[in-house]
């Protein structure tokens, strides 16, 4: 999966790259920088850390990972939060932009990442958590790579309270209407207890009657159908449906599978097999990848052997987007995350 969010202790992470959070003086500073250094080995990094001297905020140097488990930490200043008035949010990004390039030129197939600049220097962490996703999506849209953004614990992880207020009224709202549903069918039903008996001849007239109806539905279906013809009937499976609709949409595969969070080696499983079975989060990232309305999703994900329940919550955060037309799969999966669900992707 090219962009996984996962709660951990990032000296714990398995990756080529681990991005520390640095002091911009080659001193080994507090929360993930002391981590950092004390899983390394603090005496061996401290010394190649004083080779580099000060880094710049939003610059960064490189250093071998000694003890941890990856083959280089790449070390970033992040900024001081002050208001956002000070180019905070910029500086930031280039944290993220210039490790993920760097990254790229040591041919690294992983990179893990704290939320930057969230400790000590006092960044929102929505904005931290806004800005992070926003550049790693930028890159992986023209790069393959799978990029770990590691949170410690739930403090340390925040969405916009706007938009986790909206996307939790749309979940409220969906659910009571569906229980609202439920309750006047069941307030429709008699109780057993407390149904008016019928006489013996009415009660027979009415299955007879019944009866006669079902015998002309039944007989009605089988003259229109036979079951073989029925059997015969060829629908489109899901891969089927999945590549008209890329071809019909004008996107290269690529652009598909990375806006789906897919990697390549699936995607290329799934175009090869027409009776390909997909899980059910792959079916819906794809058609997140590839923008698709609230019917076409439902339709794409019947022929897989799925359905859009209201009772899930993943699923109403998902329609949530999909209803608003909101098509970025990370800031999707951000909402999952917060909300203990699973998140897209392969």
């Amino acid at each position: 999966m090219p962009l996984k969010i996962v709660r951990n202790d990032i000296v714990k992470v398995k990756a080529d790259i681990i991005v520390n959070t640095a002091n911009p003086r080659p001193v080994v500073g507090g929360g993930t920088d002391k981590a950092v250094y004390d899983a390394a080995g603090r005496e061996e990094l401290l010394r190649y850390r004083k080779e580099i001297g000060d880094i710049e905020p939003g610059h960064i140097a490189v250093t071998p990972a000694l003890a941890l488990n990856a083959r280089y930490i790449i070390h970033t200043v992040g900024p001081i939060w002050e208001g956002g008035e000070h180019s905070e949010l910029e500086i930031l990004s280039d944290c993220y932009r210039n490790s993920l390039i760097r990254a790229d030129e040591l041919e690294a197939e992983s990179i893990a990442f704290p939320l930057i600049s969230t400790g000590v220097y006092g960044f929102p962490k929505d904005k931290a958590l806004t800005t992070a996703v926003s550049v790693i999506s930028e890159f992986l849209m023209t790069h393959d790579m799978e990029v770990y953004l590691v949170v410690f614990d739930r403090k340390s992880f925040m969405v916009s309270e706007d938009l986790m207020h909206d996307v939790d009224e749309y979940i409220s709202d969906n659910y009571v209407a569906e229980k609202i549903s439920e309750e006047y069918e069941t307030s429709m039903r008699r109780p057993e207890g407390r149904r008016r008996k019928r006489s013996d001849s009415a009660q027979g007239l009415m299955e007879s009657s019944l009866m006669d109806t079902s015998s002309i539905l039944v007989n009605e279906t089988i003259t229109s159908y036979s079951l073989d013809s029925f059997i015969s009937r060829k629908e489109k499976t899901f891969q089927q449906k999945l590549l008209e609709l890329i071809d019909s949409s004008g996107k290269k595969d690529p652009e598909v599978y990375r806006k789906a969070n897919m990697d390549r080696k699936l995607f290329s499983k799934i175009r090869s097999n027409v009776n390909y079975q997909p899980k059910k989060n792959t079916a819906i990232a794809l058609s997140i990848s590839l923008e698709l309305s609230e019917e076409q999703m439902k339709d794409l994900l019947m022929r897989a052997g799925y359905a859009i329940s209201v009772s899930s919550v993943s699923d109403q955060i998902i329609m949530y987007f999909v209803s608003r037309r909101k098509y970025n799969i990370n800031d999707i999966n951000v909402v999952l995350f917060e909300h203990g669900q699973p998140i897209l992707g392969s």
